[in-house]
Formats: structure tokens, C-alpha cells, sequence
């Protein structure tokens, strides 16, 4: 039986019962050998709780078991029909999508639409190589591309054909070779004390002050700190127990496993919780610690805040005031500031262990900046201990063993150009 491939058309059907029926071609020979097809009619699965996309994706397995051949699961396509779009769209996300965090998913599909499909969708799978891809990429970073954008988009190519030549829709990877370009360098700002201190000291509301200094001292994630709960606060430490995304808590849901560890707090922000706390209308241990009042169909729910809309409303109109930048205000930078600050009151392991980081590396690289400060006074520590109780006897060196007249040639040849000049006036 002859392969061709094709996708199928999924219909519904049914009166009390909806399903979802499939049809497509089967291509075959008859006793003269020529080739004819038969179309050919299924019933793929009940319409209740599966999209259209499934029932695609599962038509799609059974075209390719009949017309593979028995256990055949997948098989490289024999034409064009297979573009780059389709294979993202009903294969890549969907396989993947099971481990995206909501706040990944949405900026990752944003950026696979914008950047990757845009570029390549109609373009025919089995067609992409290496040196398209590169140039592609190349030509992000030549456009002023940031490293994050034109790095999320390498590691998404790579991921495709990867994951493409793993099913056997391609023969080889082409995005296996592909290297990540040189980028314009990454700003990564971070706060300074007198910042830090300026911003809380103008915040008027202990709501807002609570949470801030928590961000600040404490280093949450954004998500974390809008999903924490009454119980999660011990006395010393706070216990995420889920994170907060758009307004909806996802109980017990992490970014990695070292997440779920406590988070601890300062002694000087303890009476500052406490605070809060004898304000809180509501300090049962399910209930948020920082709530917002919900719209539509949660009016008269406490639901969690927007990290976005706190900072736009309520954080960066004060810091404004007192001449601390917009770009400055976000989790982001505080974590950050945090993870700096630490070098100068811990080890590198006790600052990864504070950002709950799984791989030290990650903090290392990412989140504690050099301070030049500090670097130069850690140079002349190490050279002040060479040196102890040596003294180079400068004054007394003159030239030994070198050839005078070669130096004198060398004084010549750099001042010509100057009485060149001098003449020319």
C-alpha cells in the first residue's frame, strides 16, 4: 500500500450524542497494478471534553498506523504537506505544554507565534536547514535583537527539530549545528541602598509596605509572593504553598522542586508582617495575604493581585515622586538586588539557598552582578598579602641590559607625528 501523507478532515456527527467522525484517502493498487483510492470514513472519539485539535491529532495517528503499516506510529512525509506551523501547533506545544508554568506558557507561545512561525510556518518541514536557520538567527542579533529574545528562539529551534527528528518527520537535524549568535549585552539594574531606602520610606499604606519589603528583603518570585497564604507565615519564615498568576492561585504548583522551600524572613520585617497582620481583614489560614477584591464573575471574592498592576498602580507612582525610575520597580530587579547585596554578607551557596535557586550556576551568572567596588578591593587585598613587608625599590632601578639605542629610536618614531604637527602649524 502506497504512502502518501495527509492530514484528514474532522467533522462532528450525531444527535444526542455528538463524536467526533474523521475522513481521508487510502491509496492502493488494483490487479493491474495501477493506483487507485478509497475514501474511507471513521469514528474517532466522543465530541464531550476533547477539542477539535485532539480529535485531529488522534485521526492523524490512525492515518499514519493504516497507512504506515502495522505498528507504525510515524513516518517521514513523502511530500510538502507538512509545514513547519502544523508541526509546532500539533505536535511540539502540545507535547510540551504539560510542563510550562501559566506565566512560560503564554510568553512562550507568544514568542513561538512571533518570532518562529512568522518566520518559517509555511515553509515545509522537511525543507528547514542549518544554514537558514542560522542566518535567520544571525540576522536577529544583527537587528539589535536582545540576548533573551534571540536566545529563547535559538533554544525553541533546537527543541523542534529535535523533538521533529525524534518522531521521524525529519531524516536529519538541522537545527543541531545551529550556534547561538553574539548578542547586545543584556541590562541587568539592580537598586541602591539609598533607592531602597527612599521607596519604602515614601509608601504610606502598611498593605503595600508589607508586601514590598518582603519583595525586597525576601526575594519571592512575583508569583510566589501574590500567592502567599496566612499559613504559609511561621514566625520566621514564609511557606509558599502554590503561586498566584493573573489573578488565579494554582495550589502546590512551583517553578522547580527547590521553590517549595521556606523563604526566609529578616528579623527586621517580621514586626512589619505582624503589622499587617492585626490590619488583615481576613487572617484565616487559607486566606491570601495580599488580596485584591474580584470582578465579574468573582465580585465579592478576595482573589490574588496582578504582581504587573500592584507596581503600575500602587508602587511606581510613589517611586516616581522620590526620582527612582520605572525599569527599577519589578520583582525582578528586586530578587536581583537581593542576590548582589549577599556578597557582601554570605557565600555564594547561602545566596542561592535565600533565592531557593536548583542549580547554583543559575545564581552565580544570573542574579549576583560584579560590583567593581568590591572587586577592586579584593585585588589589592590579595596583592597587600603578596606584598606584606616587601618593598620594590623603584627609585634605585635604572636601565640594565637593554638597548639604548633602540629605545631612543622607538622616543623618535613616536614623537614624529607630533612635530609633524607642530611644523604643519
Amino acid at each position: 500500500m502506497a504512502m502518501k501523507y495527509q492530514k484528514g478532515t474532522v467533522y462532528l456527527q450525531g444527535q444526542k450524542v455528538k463524536m467526533w467522525y474523521g475522513k481521508y484517502l487510502i491509496y492502493g493498487k488494483d490487479q493491474d497494478g495501477k493506483e487507485v483510492r478509497r475514501h474511507r470514513n471513521v469514528a474517532v472519539c466522543p465530541k464531550a471534553n476533547t477539542p477539535k485539535w485532539k480529535a485531529e491529532q488522534l485521526l492523524r495517528e490512525m492515518i499514519l498506523k493504516e497507512c504506515g503499516g502495522p505498528g507504525s506510529t510515524s513516518t517521514i512525509p513523502a511530500d510538502n504537506s507538512v509545514t513547519f506551523r502544523w508541526f509546532v501547533h500539533e505536535r511540539y506545544i502540545p507535547m510540551r505544554q504539560g510542563k510550562w508554568s501559566p506565566a512560560y506558557r503564554k510568553t512562550n507561545t507568544y514568542q513561538l507565534e512571533h518570532y518562529l512561525i512568522s518566520q518559517f510556518g509555511d515553509h515545509p518541514l522537511r525543507k528547514l536547514d542549518t544554514f537558514e536557520i542560522q542566518v535567520w538567527l544571525n540576522g536577529m542579533a544583527d537587528k539589535g535583537y536582545s540576548q533573551a529574545v534571540v536566545r529563547q528562539c535559538f533554544s525553541n529551534m533546537r527543541a523542534i527539530t529535535y523533538m521533529a527528528k525524534k518522531q521521524k518527520y525529519l531524516a536529519e537535524d538541522p537545527g543541531e549545528d545551529v550556534t547561538m549568535p553574539q548578542t547586545k549585552p543584556m541590562e541587568k539594574p539592580v537598586m541602591t541602598r539609598e533607592q531602597i531606602l527612599a521607596l519604602i520610606g515614601a509608601i504610606e499604606d502598611m498593605h503595600d509596605l508589607c508586601l514590598l519589603q518582603v519583595g525586597i528583603f525576601c526575594g519571592p518570585r512575583a508569583s510566589e509572593v501574590m500567592g502567599l497564604q496566612w499559613k504559609s507565615w511561621t514566625g520566621e519564615a514564609l511557606m509558599p504553598y502554590g503561586t498566584a498568576y493573573e489573578g488565579k492561585f494554582y495550589s502546590g504548583r512551583f517553578k522547580t522542586q527547590q521553590s517549595r522551600s521556606p523563604i526566609p524572613v529578616p528579623e527586621q520585617v517580621r514586626p512589619v508582617i505582624e503589622s499587617w497582620r492585626s490590619l488583615c481583614a481576613d487572617t484565616s489560614p487559607e486566606a491570601l495575604m495580599f488580596p485584591t477584591f474580584g470582578r465579574g464573575e468573582r465580585k465579592g471574592e478576595a482573589v490574588p493581585r496582578w504582581g504587573k498592576n500592584f507596581l503600575k498602580w500602587r508602587v511606581r507612582p510613589i517611586a516616581r515622586k522620590v526620582g527612582i525610575p520605572d525599569r527599577l520597580v519589578t520583582f525582578q530587579v528586586m530578587r536581583r538586588t537581593l542576590g548582589t547585596d549577599m556578597q557582601h554578607h554570605g557565600s555564594l551557596k547561602d545566596t542561592q539557598g535565600m533565592l531557593r535557586h536548583a542549580s547554583i550556576k543559575t545564581t552565580g551568572d544570573v542574579y549576583v552582578q560584579t560590583i567593581e567596588h568590591n572587586v577592586l578591593q579584593a585585588v589589592n587585598s590579595r596583592t597587600a598579602a603578596v606584598l606584606k613587608g616587601w618593598t620594590s625599590p623603584v627609585k634605585e632601578l635604572g636601565v640594565k641590559g637593554r638597548n639604548l639605542k633602540g629605545l631612543e629610536a622607538i622616543r623618535r618614531s613616536s614623537a614624529k607625528p607630533e612635530l609633524e604637527v607642530l611644523a604643519s602649524c
